[in-house]
């Protein structure tokens, strides 16, 4: 049985939504747009979407949500589920929950404009997973706190976070992971642990502190990564510079 759910939401003032499905092939619509919602969706089965317009005859097409102050939590529970679309939003928290295999993320957090201030935790249980993951897309934001734990194998990420002031911890447990991440602008923090072998992993992170060079005026470039590594053949790859290219 397939179920379509649109949600058309323009609140003012403090909004509190719980939405759950068990059943597949469902599909949520969101278009949201005011500040301080509370979003709360649990999607239980096989093939659910949540995104835009129906995508039953094609392409998925994206959500809309804009706002302050907002709070998303959605917890996915089966196989080749699909989430898309963009967040506009300052001061805001982020709760994702995947369990399953075959599901695919394509989640852009400031498409068309500011996104500061943002809090994100994605816990991924299963395999063969496809993760893209964007913050400050629009504008570079500011003051971001990413939390990620992977628990699987053969899951392929990348991620790209534009953002001042990025915390960004990551933490893997499986083979045959192939992860892709850039960190760009300001302050750059990485701690990434990996145990399982075969990974295939590219560090990008770029500090928008040194813009002189490192090798002239620069003293601090102000990036830091932390590598916690239990793996045999393993691929590493790691790019550290300045937002000139020189350090």
């Amino acid at each position: 049985m397939k179920k379509l759910i649109s949600l058309c939401i323009i609140a003012l003032l403090s909004t509190n939504i719980l939405f759950a499905q068990a059943t597949d092939d469902n599909e949520i619509k969101i278009e949201q747009e005011g500040d301080t919602l509370k979003l709360y969706i649990d999607q239980i089965g096989f093939g659910n979407k949540v995104g835009g317009d129906d995508a039953s005859g094609g392409s998925p097409s994206n959500m809309s949500i804009t706002g302050s102050g907002l709070e998303f939590d959605l917890d996915f529970l089966g196989n080749s589920n699909i989430l898309f679309g963009p967040v506009v939003s300052d001061d805001s928290y982020y709760k994702l929950d995947f369990t399953g295999d075959s599901n695919k993320i394509d989640w852009n957090i400031g498409y068309i404009g500011s996104t500061d201030d943002s809090n994100i935790n994605f816990d991924v249980t299963g395999s063969s997973n496809q993760f893209d993951l964007d913050q400050g897309y629009a504008l570079s934001a500011e003051r971001l706190n990413a939390d990620l734990i992977l628990i699987g194998s053969s899951n392929i990420f990348d991620v790209d976070w534009e953002s001042d002031d990025l915390t960004w911890d990551f933490e893997i447990t499986g083979d045959s992971n192939n992860i892709n991440t850039l960190q760009k602008d300001g302050e750059q923090s990485l701690d990434f642990t990996l145990v399982g072998d075969s990974a295939d992993v590219d560090i990008n992170q770029l500090s928008g502190t040194c813009v002189s060079g490192a090798g002239n005026t620069c003293s601090s470039p102000d990036a830091n990564i932390v590598l916690d590594i239990e793996s045999d053949n393993a691929i590493i790859q790691i790019n550290q510079k300045d937002a000139a290219n020189d350090s």
